[in-house]
């Protein structure tokens, strides 16, 4: 008898053919790209090295688009940056020892923010492989444990062979939730070597659904029928899980306020009447949240920032929908339901009773002006007026990559970002230097939109030298720069610790300057020209850099 996958797994006779007679001149190198073209992956981002040269001169004989950055950290931000806008998993392409370990800083924001990449690094030679010390350049003992505490899974390969398996395997594992960054390494002479194995043409690397267990989602759905006062926190799993008309749905039929996490941003509609956006350093929010009876948490672990610094103690019960086990009831106890979002809420909204609550509203609303009636008494003009600016200069649909600085801890908790998965920032980890390789990433995921990058000076200098990378491949991202002299958050958190700052002084360039050297349009801004300036800048194909001399303030924190 001949089942159906029977003949599914039976070779046609041009496929045989292909598989006897494979074309000559290819290595390991070409198997590493078959196998990327056969799980779909179109664009890959790295930087070439010695041991990595397999990889790289196969690349010509195929049809993936390569985008090489100027440093390795930067190619791994502009991976993460594609992963998160496509939600496909963003090969990305390194060499041995040096090369690899400065992409580190990119992949834990990658595994803290659930960006799925797939590094791929060359190795030393086979026989240098299990320790000793053999003298090969770029040699470190044992390569792999410099990775294992950061990417969701580590695959070596010590044999052709292994290539598809080892790459599909690390693809499923990038891609099943929560998605994630991933680890491939293959040494140097498994790649250089010629090959006679057939050409990789069909792979199968389908991620894992992970569903919610229904006793569970059974529990929750009566726990939040019968809330008096329930309430929601959306973190950044819904925007991943592509589950925020989910999330909607839910909070319309028991009238739940929802508050969005930092990574969150844009998983509920701002303007909406149950929005408490995401005022989240805010101990108005933070009492609201713990006088909820009955708290729903999606997609988030409550961390240091969803908590506002660990202040917040929820009194009622505490619902947690996330999909890394690692984060689940880690904060607080729960009822603790591993799962994607999206598949969570579509359960929860089969099973749950619709609430009427005409008070939700207007408690929303009530919460919404004493932050700010709070915010308005710390006379913070200029730096509502310079988010306000950027909203009003940035289309809807355009994303937004946000560095680690001042007008960034701004947004998180007051930028409108209007849609889901337009802004993204660096606060999973919170390295310096994200923004602008990562909106890089984003405007080679897709090129009709504009995309604009948020840096302060002092992360600005950590990736000037992409500059030539957007303009090399002319992609439409235009820099904010906004220029205090030093790292101005550090300058902020020492002068109110200590009376005074230490090592936060920067000597730096005229940024409009360098960046017209590198062929970029770069101009200076004042407050009162920003939306103008920035309009146009973001309206004109191509690269362009904005400098805004300005010294920004924080508001008055909460938690303390």
């Amino acid at each position: 008898m001949t089942h159906d996958h029977d003949l599914e797994l039976r070779p046609t006779a041009a496929q045989t053919e292909a598989a006897l007679n494979p074309p000559p001149g290819r290595n390991g190198g070409d198997l590493v790209v078959e196998t990327l073209q056969g799980l779909g992956a179109t664009t890959v981002f790295g930087l070439p090295g010695q041991h990595a040269l397999g990889m790289f001169d196969a690349l010509r004989r195929s049809s993936l688009r390569y985008v090489g950055l100027r440093v390795e950290n930067n190619a791994g931000f502009a991976a993460d940056a594609y992963g998160r806008v496509t939600g496909e998993a963003a090969p990305l392409l390194l060499s041995t020892g040096p090369g690899a370990l400065t992409s580190l800083a990119a992949l834990q924001e990658a595994a803290a923010a659930s960006a799925p990449v797939l590094a791929i690094s060359s190795q030393i030679p086979v026989a240098g492989l299990g320790g000793g010390r053999h003298g090969y350049l770029h040699e470190l003992p044992d390569q792999q444990a410099s990775f294992r505490g950061i990417v969701k899974s580590v695959h070596t390969v010590r044999t052709q062979s292994q290539i598809p398996s080892a790459i599909a395997e690390a693809w499923q594992s990038a891609l099943t939730a929560p998605h994630g960054p991933v680890w491939v390494e293959i040494p140097q002479d498994v790649l250089l070597a010629e090959t006679a194995l057939p050409v990789v043409t069909a792979v199968d690397a389908t991620p894992h659904d992970l569903v919610p267990r229904p006793e569970l989602t059974a529990v929750a759905a009566d726990l939040l029928s019968r809330a008096e006062r329930p309430a929601i926190i959306a973190g950044g799993g819904v925007v991943r899980a592509d589950a925020s008309g989910k999330l909607c749905a839910l909070a319309e039929k028991i009238q739940a306020p929802v508050v969005t996490t930092f990574g969150g941003k844009g998983a509920f509609p701002w303007e909406h009447p149950l929005s408490l956006q995401s005022w989240l350093e805010d101990r108005y929010t933070t009492d609201f949240l713990e006088d909820a009876d009955v708290l729903l948490v999606v997609g988030s672990g409550l961390g240091e920032l969803s908590s506002n610094y660990g202040t917040f103690k929820p009194r009622g019960r505490v619902i947690q929908i996330e999909a890394d086990l690692g984060k689940l009831e880690s904060n607080h106890p729960a009822l603790g339901i591993h799962a994607d979002a999206r598949l969570a809420l579509s359960a929860l909204l089969e099973t749950v009773e619709e609430r009427h609550d005409p008070s939700a509203p207007e408690r929303v609303a009530t919460l919404l002006a004493k932050v700010r009636d709070r915010i308005a008494s710390q006379d913070l003009t200029l730096e509502q007026q310079t988010l306000a600016a950027i909203r009003a200069a940035l289309p809807d649909t355009a994303p937004s990559f946000w560095d680690m600085t001042i007008l960034a801890y701004w947004a998180w908790s007051a930028f409108d970002a209007r849609r889901p998965n337009t802004m993204h920032s660096a606060q999973g980890a919170g390295g310096l230097g994200y923004a602008f390789p990562a909106a890089l990433g984003a405007a080679v995921a897709d090129p009709t939109r504009p995309v604009l990058a948020v840096s302060g000076d002092g992360g600005a200098l950590y990736s000037i030298a992409e500059l030539a990378t957007a303009r090399q491949h002319d992609l439409n991202v235009t820099w904010l720069i906004v220029d205090d002299g030093g790292y101005g958050i550090l300058r902020e958190y020492m002068t109110d610790a200590f009376g005074q700052a230490t090592a936060t002084e920067l000597t730096r360039p005229d940024y409009a300057a360098l960046a017209e050297s590198f062929g970029v349009p770069g101009i200076r801004t004042t407050p009162e020209t920003l939306e103008d300036d920035l309009a146009k800048a973001v309206s004109t194909p191509g690269p362009s850099v904005v400098v805004l001399p300005a010294l920004l303030r924080m508001f008055a924190p909460t938690h303390l």
